[in-house]
């Protein structure tokens, strides 16, 4: 799947109102794929074993299909992998002899029929079907759209827990009241017939007096155990709901993750198809410097070739940077920070703010404010370049993490750059000699 689609996809199911919603934008990244293929949603109540209901993309909306059938139906082998949610599981050529099962249509040739099993609170919650016609060349669908569905499989978690989260709460206010109305109930109505003893004529039975005072304290005891009780179930989902508020986290944070990877994935693809299309070497260096800039959100950043056969580096390509830096200026090895970054070939990085203020290099005319990385490129043991990070957007700073990002992107742009021979070709254009 090209990386476009895949972060349109995260995009689309990070702002899903509802699984429906998430569906359909699955069914969108699906139909680019392959758009005979039948993709669906199929339910799963794990203390029936049954296949409850079957969720259909279907124009704008979703169509629900009772299916009430048992798990059971699947093959020993299948099923087992199904129910583990690892990936797709393929029914080869028994495909379309389970296919009716899920209420699929019959396709005019032979197809292919892979189950994906989504888990939740460690048990088979739902399972993605699909439905493709059998190919003789090329990929399948199912494995094209898998990182899509492992996408969609993030946001179905998220409705899960959301969904359960409600229960939970519903459940926990339901059992209260209704224990508190039957107890309250029931004092009432002793309280009641004690106090008409009481207000008998001196002829009552004292004994009937007693027996009723005894069934009321009875009573409150009963009470105030019942009340305990509702406070340990109120207690216990209190704490269940903090394990899903936890898991709801991790699962965010994982989902952030997933964003910021598909887009690195997809400025990388942009690179990579531009170095295929174009031989304009300002561009080149626009975009690499783009690719490293855009995925470590830096309002400030530039790159430095080394100059061939010198210990001389030039700037490239920058943005941000003040007006009176040139493209082609140049900083010899061991002057200032990108210098020092090229005689060493070591990584710089400053990511405390009051740190970075009195650092001593900061007198660069490249650094001016905030943490900032500064990072080699070396391709094959040899220097291609600097690259320059700093202001990062919304004030964030740099940290130890973001050098590991750095050096998967500067991979690449080493690659471009050398292969492209970026360095000779903008120094020709720029006809600095």
């Amino acid at each position: 799947m090209p990386p476009r689609t895949l972060a349109a996809l995260a995009h689309a199911l990070s702002v899903a109102p509802d699984l429906d919603a998430a569906l359909l934008a699955l069914a969108d990244a699906a139909a680019e794929v392959d758009r005979f293929a039948q993709i669906a949603l199929v339910r799963f109540d794990a203390k029936r074993g049954m296949l409850v209901d079957r969720l259909v993309p279907s124009g704008d909306g979703v169509t629900r299909q009772p299916l009430e059938t048992t798990f059971d139906h699947l093959p020993t082998r299948e099923r087992i992998a199904v129910a583990a949610g690892s990936g797709f599981v393929d029914f080869g050529d028994h495909s379309d002899e389970y296919a009716p099962l899920f209420a699929l249509d019959k396709l005019p040739d032979v197809g292919w029929l892979s189950l994906r099993g989504i888990r939740f609170d460690g048990q088979l919650t739902a399972i993605i079907v699909l439905y493709e016609a059998r190919k003789f060349f090329g990929a399948r669908s199912s494995e094209r759209i898998l990182p899509a569905v492992a996408l969609f499989d993030l946001a179905f978690v998220r409705f899960a827990e959301h969904e359960a989260r409600q229960e939970a709460v519903v459940t926990l206010e339901d059992v209260t009241q209704r224990v508190h109305a039957e107890y309250e109930k029931k004092l009432a109505m002793l309280e009641l017939q004690l106090f008409r003893a009481a207000d008998a004529q001196p002829g009552a039975d004292p004994e009937r007096i007693v027996a009723l005072e005894r069934e009321l304290a009875r009573a409150v005891e009963e009470t105030r155990r019942a009340t305990k009780r509702a406070d340990a179930v109120e207690a216990t989902v209190g704490a269940a709901v903090e394990q899903l508020e936890k898991a709801h986290i991790e699962l965010h944070r994982r989902s952030e993750a997933l964003r910021q990877k598909t887009r690195t994935m997809y400025l990388i693809d942009r690179v990579l198809t531009l170095d295929a299309t174009t031989r304009d070497p300002s561009e080149m260096v626009n975009a690499l410097l783009t690719l490293v800039g855009d995925d470590m959100g830096a309002q400030r950043c530039s790159l430095l070739l080394h100059l061939p056969d010198e210990h001389t580096l030039y700037l490239a390509a920058s943005r941000g940077l003040v007006p009176n830096v040139p493209t082609g200026y140049r900083i010899q090895f061991g002057s200032g920070v990108a210098g020092k970054v090229a005689a060493t070939r070591e990584p710089l990085l400053v990511s405390d703010v009051s740190e970075a203020k009195s650092h001593p290099l900061l007198h660069d005319e490249f650094f001016t404010t905030g943490s900032f990385i500064s990072f080699p490129l070396v391709y094959h043991d040899a220097l291609v370049g600097v690259v320059n990070l700093s202001n990062r957007t919304m004030h964030g700073i740099f940290v130890e993490e973001d050098i590991e990002r750095v050096r998967g992107l500067g991979l690449v742009m080493a690659l471009v750059a050398t292969q492209a021979r970026l360095a000779d070709r903008l120094l020709e254009s720029l006809d600095v000699g």
